[in-house]
C-alpha cells in the first residue's frame, strides 16, 4: 500500500528510520528516531496532558489523534506508558501504510516492548483494537486533508512530513479542520517550530509554546493548547 520506495538508515541514537529518495525525506529525525518519538510525542504531548488532569476529570481514555502513522513508533512508545490512570484511545491516520515486511528491517522490537510492537502492527486497519486494558488503537487508511476526522480529540501528534515536502498538510485550512475536532484544553505537538506555523496556530485560537527539543536534536519544538 506504500506509495514510495523506502530504504533504511540508522539515526544518531542508534535507532533506525525509513528514507524516501523521491522526497529526500526521512520518517524520523536523523538525530534520533526513538529519541524524537519519546520526547516530542510521548513526553511533551501525551504524558504532559496526563499530568495536567484535574481532580474533577473523570478517568476516561484520552482520545489521541496522530497525523501520520508511519512506522508506528509513536504508537508503541505511547502504549508502553498508558496506564489505568491515563488510558488512551489512539487513532492514527495514514494515507500510505508501510508494508510490515519493510518495518521488520528497522528492528524496533529490540528497542521497545516487542509484544506491544507486534500487536500494534498485527492490529487490522479500520478497526478499534484493544492492545492492553489501557491502550486501544484504531489505524485508519485515510487522507487527513479530505477524509472525516474523529471528533472529541484531547491530544494531537502532528507528525506529517516537513512543510517543504508536503506544504498542503500545513495550511491554515488544514489546521482549521483539525482544530474543529479538538476538545477544550486539547494539545498538539509537532517537531516543526517555524514562525509561520506558530503564527498560524495562534490565529486559530491555540496558545503556542516553544519548548526544548530532544537532546542532540532540534533546539525547539512546538506545543499548542486549545483554550
Amino acid at each position: 500500500m506504500q506509495e514510495f520506495d523506502l530504504t533504511m538508515e540508522l539515526t544518531d541514537d542508534g535507532s533506525a528510520t525509513l528514507f524516501i529518495p523521491q522526497l529526500n525525506e526521512h520518517y524520523h529525525s536523523v538525530k534520533g528516531a526513538l529519541t524524537e518519538s519519546n520526547h516530542i510525542y510521548r513526553d511533551c504531548a501525551f504524558l504532559h496532558r496526563c499530568s495536567t488532569m484535574t481532580t474533577n476529570e473523570d478517568i476516561l481514555p484520552y482520545r489521541l489523534l496522530e497525523i501520520g502513522f508511519g512506522t508506528g513508533l509513536n504508537a508503541c512508545v505511547t502504549a508502553m506508558v498508558a496506564t489505568e490512570s491515563c488510558p488512551v484511545h489512539y487513532i492514527s491516520l495514514e494515507k500510505y501504510p508501510v508494508d510490515n515486511q519493510v518495518l521488520e528491517c528497522l528492528h524496533y522490537e529490540s528497542l521497545v516492548d516487542a509484544t506491544l510492537w507486534k500487536a500494534i502492527h498485527d492490529a487490522p486497519w479500520g478497526e478499534a483494537t484493544h492492545i492492553t486494558p489501557y491502550f486501544v488503537i484504531e489505524k485508519r487508511v485515510a487522507d487527513y486533508l479530505v477524509d472525516p476526522l474523529p471528533d472529541g480529540i484531547d491530544v494531537v501528534y502532528f507528525d506529517a512530513f516537513a512543510p517543504e515536502k508536503q506544504p498542503e498538510m500545513w495550511t491554515s485550512d488544514a489546521f482549521r479542520r483539525l482544530v474543529s475536532v479538538m476538545n477544550h484544553n486539547a494539545l498538539l505537538t509537532t517537531y516543526c517550530a517555524k514562525g509561520e506555523i506558530r503564527r498560524l496556530l495562534t490565529v486559530l485560537g491555540l496558545k503556542v509554546e516553544r519548548i526544548a527539543g530532544p537532546i542532540g536534536g532540534k533546539r525547539e519544538i512546538l506545543r499548542a493548547t486549545l483554550s
